[in-house]
């Protein structure tokens, strides 16, 4: 599996998420839980909305749009926990300081 590198580590603070739009990939969310870098496709399964531009707290994600809750250790939506409705995660490694994310060959 190939890694791409999306983002420096002093960008992802404990406790906070972000957005990254890429070139030959997916949009992605990063997650840093209690020093744990955790990657979601950025689009909320619901309707869309950016998951890297809402509110972490703990490991559940409140989409910006409409509210909808994601766990980001596995996807899982809070409302409906049903894999249609789960987030894609993507495996993730921190390389001297850099945030890297693998994708399935499906989305890159």
């Amino acid at each position: 599996m190939k890694y791409f590198d999306v983002a420096k580590l002093e960008d992802l603070e404990p406790g906070t998420c972000l957005s990254v739009e890429l070139d030959n990939a997916p949009s992605v969310a990063l997650f840093n839980v209690d020093g744990k870098i955790l990657a979601l496709n950025n689009t909320c399964p619901h309707a869309g909305g950016p998951l890297g531009e809402g509110t972490l707290d703990g490991e559940v994600v409140e989409c910006p749009w409409h509210g909808w809750e994601f766990n980001v250790r596995t996807g899982a939506c809070m409302e409906n926990p049903t894999p249609e409705w789960a987030a894609s995660c993507y495996q993730t490694r921190v390389e001297n300081g850099v945030i890297q994310v693998a994708f399935p060959p499906e989305a890159a």
